[in-house]
């Protein structure tokens, strides 16, 4: 629980900074109270459920869809279909525990909104007493996570697009351009989609991207169902070296812990995010469904020949090849937009915007910002242009934390010490989980990085 000492200083309507003294204790207003957060949110463009699960199913279903395939070719045709349901289960699941706690946690110290680091830093002081000196510091380092995350994920929509483009291209030139060329002429086109300010005014283009994944979703399925060989003739099984790399994959694919964060603290009627069949629930099911179904159609259709996205399996002659390249790289052109944002509010409301408060050039300041922000992801995606890997390690390093085992600290303490449960099963779950994080991110990251070295050596 907080700590009674602890004291609240308004930034803004709905953000807090946190400052405490050495933690434990109860809070003197307790889980009873019958202060609401969720009816003290002054939001300036508050989003409806279905605009949310707009904003969700395309924050998900970006190019981690079309790499499930490859993914499959590292676990197996069988294990990965039951790993993937796993996977998207114990995310969901991880998802609700961190809304939960963070609910908890503004009830009982009466504001309307936490951040995501705020949550783990009051958490920790609330926990453990093992765990609290760790609490000045998380702030930071899940900010770190959050930040270095998403902007993984612009770099690989980035790659992404660049790659689409260019097999559509060299169709029509006899010299092909460099893919760095590509990306370079991109920059441009990134950056105006970046400097969309409101969640609001991107949820049309969120509709937009939607269709044109749909649509393109159509045009994969055409290809995956031609001439489908044996399906005995795919492993159902794979190697325990390559596992990690289909459980990074399929994390970075399923896991958008950032965004969906964003957009509960944006909604109009935030109750509606969980429950049963809360606006979560049904954008997770309809992803994991989606997901699983690509990925074992894939995997089916091409086997080991499965590319790291497999609109690079078309035949790039092929007129239907080229019109769902274009369509979805512009659907994770707009996609761009909502995942950028994150990383921009992070650093801004976090780190920067309290140097200028008393500048008359605070705008101008943020669209610097969003420059910035667009221009390291391009010099990231130039450097080591990787598709398939760069998801894979994305998604081992940064969401194995923030996806499993943040939330799961964070609900051991806030349940510290009288709501563990019988037997303390909530401590010994959440035990699990964390382990299951950490182990996740080591094995991960070491075979993602020892395949991009062993690439990038190979010139």
């Amino acid at each position: 629980m907080a700590n009674e000492s602890m004291k609240l200083k308004p930034v803004g309507s709905n953000k807090y900074n946190v400052e405490s003294g050495s933690g434990g204790g109860s809070s003197p207003q307790g889980d009873s109270d019958d202060y609401d957060p969720h009816l003290h949110r002054n939001i300036d463009a508050p989003t409806s459920n279905v605009e949310t699960l707009i904003h969700m199913l395309k924050g998900s279903l970006g190019t981690g869809i079309l790499a499930m395939p490859e993914a499959f070719k590292n676990s197996g045709l069988l294990n990965g279909l039951v790993c993937t349901v796993l996977i998207g289960i114990l995310c969901t699941y991880c998802l609700h525990i961190l809304v939960k706690a963070q609910y908890v946690m503004c009830k009982r110290l009466k504001v309307p909104m936490l951040t995501y680091p705020e949550s783990m830093k009051i958490a920790l002081e609330s926990g453990p007493q093992c765990l609290r000196r760790f609490a000045n510091m998380s702030p930071i380092l899940v900010d770190f996570f959050l930040i270095i995350y998403q902007l993984g994920i612009c770099c690989v929509y980035v790659v992404f697009v660049a790659v689409n483009i260019k097999a559509v291209v060299d169709q029509y030139t006899t010299n092909p351009i460099a893919l760095e060329l590509y990306i370079l002429m991109l920059l441009i086109p990134f950056i105006l989609i970046n400097s969309i300010r409101n969640l609001k005014l991107l949820a049309p283009f969120s509709t937009l991207a939607n269709v044109l994944t749909f649509a393109s979703f159509g045009i994969v399925l055409y290809y995956i169902f031609q001439d489908l060989p044996d399906i005995k003739e795919r492993p159902n099984f794979g190697t325990l070296y390559t596992f990690p790399l289909f459980f990074g994959t399929t994390l970075f694919a399923l896991e958008a812990v950032g965004v969906v964060i964003a957009l509960e603290n944006n909604m109009k009627t935030p109750k509606s995010f969980g429950g049963y069949f809360g606006v979560l629930n049904i954008a997770m099911v309809i992803i994991v469904i989606l997901y699983v179904g690509m990925g074992f159609l894939g995997y089916w259709r091409y086997g080991d020949r499965s590319e790291a996205s497999i609109t690079l399996n078309f035949p790039p002659e092929d007129v239907l090849a080229k019109v769902v390249n274009i369509l979805y790289s512009l659907a994770i052109f707009i996609s761009y937009g909502l995942q950028g944002y994150v990383p921009v509010k992070i650093m801004w409301d976090t780190y920067i915007f309290k140097h200028l408060q008393d500048s008359n050039h605070q705008l101008a300041w943020e669209y610097v910002l969003r420059v910035l922000a667009v221009i390291i992801t391009f010099v990231l995606a130039v450097t080591i242009p990787l598709l398939g890997l760069f998801i894979s390690l994305f998604g081992a390093f940064c969401l194995s934390a923030l996806g499993l085992a943040f939330p799961a600290i964070m609900e051991i303490c806030v349940s510290w010490p009288d709501n563990l449960g019988p037997f303390k099963y909530v401590l010994i779950k959440d035990v699990l989980l964390i382990i299951f994080g950490v182990v996740g991110l080591l094995a991960g990251s070491y075979s993602c990085i020892s395949e991009i070295v062993a690439a990038l050596s190979k010139g």
